[in-house]
């Protein structure tokens, strides 16, 4: 009797458990038929417990349980009860995870130039140096960078970059003072200029506010970064051929300078450390394999290119015979004058497109 006690008091406890359960269920009650029944093999309607009997089809009701895939994106099935995105479809260009990336690109505009810090002097020519500002002279620029990343979230994202520009140098030419108010061009041999930078770069996806273009295929982005840049300028010759009269030749005595001409200035390169930054803004889309391409428009300002400040000058000189005329001397005079700087801003407008992997 106890047991059967014990077993009656458990069913009861389990029942009320399975009903209490199912009543507790969130369901739409519309979802649902509201009276249940059941069919004997004679056709005799009968009605379920606890239910009203209704005459009803023999189908199944419209919202039953269902397994297998849900339905695809844009899909018009309704037999899961609401539609169901799948994430890889619904934000394809979304940034996640770690990425490596490079990129190339081409210096549309140079800007900065030259100029002397003893442009003062009064017989500058002996000199001969950028005395007036000379712009930067150039080949194709192709600034080659390669990053090294990850984004944060699905609109930030950070890396570290190298950033490598060549094909730039001194001016072909620039203009010195002639010691008398006015100036004398000379021509320049060499003077490579290139620049390291290395950067701290952070990029913002603006598609929250502009929305996805071209149909959701491209992401619009805009990027800042800060670092230090090695600006390196190789050494590199001025040459002035004017022919400068120092003395009347029929004043001088024998032996004295009445001109000075072929005037070779030797300027020593130098590399300096520069503050760097960058601003950028471009287009984000997407290729197979997780490979995204950013296209960009970025300026760079890069700090100072500056020489070592020192600098050996090669002359010709000319001498009075004593007799009214002048003749030129055996030997080459040659000078060392330091801390004679010259420096100029450089910065880049550039125009390219990044590969980036993600991983």
């Amino acid at each position: 009797m106890k047991k059967s006690a014990i077993f009656a008091v458990l069913t009861g406890v389990l029942a009320g458990m399975s009903n209490d359960a199912h009543a507790a269920y969130p369901v739409y009650q519309a979802a649902y038929p509201t009276t249940y029944q059941a069919t004997t093999a004679q056709g005799q309607v009968i009605a379920l417990p606890n239910q009203t009997s209704v005459t009803t089809s023999t189908s199944l009701p419209a919202n039953t349980r269902v397994t297998g895939a849900l339905p695809r994106v844009g899909s018009s099935a309704t037999n899961a009860g609401r539609q169901y995105y799948q994430p890889a479809d619904y934000d394809r260009l979304a940034d996640s995870g770690l990425y490596i990336g490079v990129s190339a690109g081409y210096s549309a505009s140079i800007t900065g130039s030259m100029s002397a810090d003893y442009a003062g002097e009064d017989k500058s020519y002996v000199v001969p140096g950028a005395f007036k500002d000379a712009n930067f002279s150039s080949d194709t620029v192709i600034p080659l960078q390669v990053s090294v990343g990850a984004a944060i979230n699905n609109d930030v994202r950070i890396d570290f970059s190298f950033l490598r520009y060549s094909g730039l140098g001194y001016p072909d030419t620039v203009e010195s003072a002639d010691g008398n108010g006015g100036y004398i061009t000379g021509k320049v041999s060499g003077g490579a200029i290139t620049a390291n930078t290395t950067m701290l770069n952070v990029y913002y996806n603006i598609d929250s506010y502009t929305g996805y273009l071209a149909g959701g295929a491209l992401r619009p982005y805009i990027g800042a970064g800060v670092g230090i840049s090695l600006n390196t300028i190789a050494d590199y010759v001025v040459y002035d051929g004017t022919f400068y009269d120092v003395m009347d030749p029929s004043a001088a005595g024998a032996g004295d300078l009445t001109g000075i001409s072929d005037v070779y200035a030797y300027h020593n390169g130098g590399t300096t450390e520069q503050l760097a930054f960058s601003v950028e803004g471009g287009l984000t889309t997407e290729l197979d394999g997780g490979i995204k391409l950013d296209f960009f428009v970025r300026y760079a300002n890069l700090g100072k290119v500056k020489t070592s400040g020192s600098i050996v000058v090669s002359q010709t000189e000319w001498l009075g015979d004593g007799a009214g005329g002048e003749y030129q001397a055996p030997y080459d005079s040659v000078f060392h004058y330091t801390n004679w700087y010259e420096s100029g801003r450089l910065g880049m407008v550039d125009l390219g497109v990044r590969a980036r992997l993600q991983f």
